[in-house]
């Protein structure tokens, strides 16, 4: 491989065109060389921005879309199913780039140290390269940071050292949330591209059938994720998570040494059942809320992130015409 190697994110996206071109422009901020995006529902504006600009990559997955995706029978019924399927498309098509990463709209590459460097670094023999998240605090209405930055929580990478902080660091919710995230701390890969019979999910890479179980680890790039920077913000998502999203009954709890983890599926409903939308907020606000506290708990344990996220700018630089 070059000593620059290029690289592109892919992603299935239902969302405003303000949040599927903040995106798309915050990656080819970060230098991505193409951005492809498969709109799960049609967007016009943010479709025909994408589609005028030189490194972006942009299909509707309408019904005809799937019709011609015959191997699928159809379009699959969970989103998760149309994510992998089309990231798979994607890599399968040219993605016209080196590496290629499998991420969501509310997910956004923070490069500490420039990003071709580190792929460049990567042995010959790597299939796929993990980036780990950092997840987005709503700021405390007393003392907020300031404008277009936030305070981002991690986690540790290894889960011995993850169950001490979470049990320091969240003594009310802690046992139940994986490294007191409300989201994934899995992250995503990026995957060398133009290899055969490789296919991508959420989370990792596959080749002939087996998952890729010893991806290199990008220590110096994070995701931020977005995945609930506000209470209001989580609210409004919060039913279609626990039914079909990332809450659903069928994921797994927490890694606890007795086994005896709720997941978050059963965690929220017990929550809401005891106390209804007010006791969900209160959950909200102990793990999620960038209290000064909380701030301070993270710090001592070397979790605590500070981002600048100027997501309108960035838009305004790669698609001046409003969406």
């Amino acid at each position: 491989m070059s000593s620059d190697p290029t690289w592109g994110v892919v992603a299935t996206i239902q969302a405003s065109d303000e949040d599927i071109l903040n995106f798309a422009a915050w990656h080819l901020d970060q230098g991505a060389q193409r951005v492809q995006i498969y709109l799960d529902e049609d967007a016009p504006k943010a479709f025909a921005a994408l589609k005028a600009h030189p490194k972006c990559r942009v299909i509707l997955t309408d019904a005809q879309y799937w019709k011609r995706r015959r191997r699928h029978k159809g379009r699959p019924e969970k989103h998760q199913q149309r994510q992998s399927a089309n990231a798979t498309h994607c890599y399968k098509r040219d993605p016209e780039v080196d590496w290629l990463l499998h991420t969501d709209v509310d997910e956004f590459l923070w490069p500490m140290a420039p990003l071709q460097g580190q792929l460049a670094a990567l042995p010959e023999t790597a299939l796929s390269a993990r980036v780990r998240p950092i997840e987005a605090m709503a700021p405390d209405p007393d003392d907020p940071p300031e404008a277009n930055t936030l305070w981002c929580k991690a986690c540790a990478r290894l889960l011995a050292h993850r169950r001490a902080d979470t049990d320091a660091i969240y003594p009310t919710y802690g046992a139940h949330l994986d490294g007191g995230f409300i989201s994934h701390v899995a992250g995503k890969v990026f995957v060398r591209t133009g290899l055969p019979d490789v296919s991508l999910r959420i989370h990792n890479a596959f080749r002939d059938g087996e998952m890729d179980r010893e991806p290199i680890e990008l220590s110096d790039t994070k995701i931020v994720h977005l995945h609930a920077p506000s209470w209001e913000h989580w609210r409004a998502h919060y039913r279609y998570r626990h039914e079909h999203g990332s809450y659903r009954a069928e994921l797994r709890s927490a890694p606890q040494p007795d086994g005896a983890g709720l997941n978050k599926h059963a965690l929220f409903a017990a929550i809401e059942a005891e106390g209804g939308e007010t006791a969900l907020r209160r959950l909200y606000e102990g793990v999620n809320t960038a209290t000064p506290d909380l701030r301070k708990r993270l710090e001592a344990h070397g979790l605590l992130h500070k981002v600048a996220l100027d997501l309108d700018a960035c838009r305004a630089r790669h698609f001046p015409d409003p969406p």
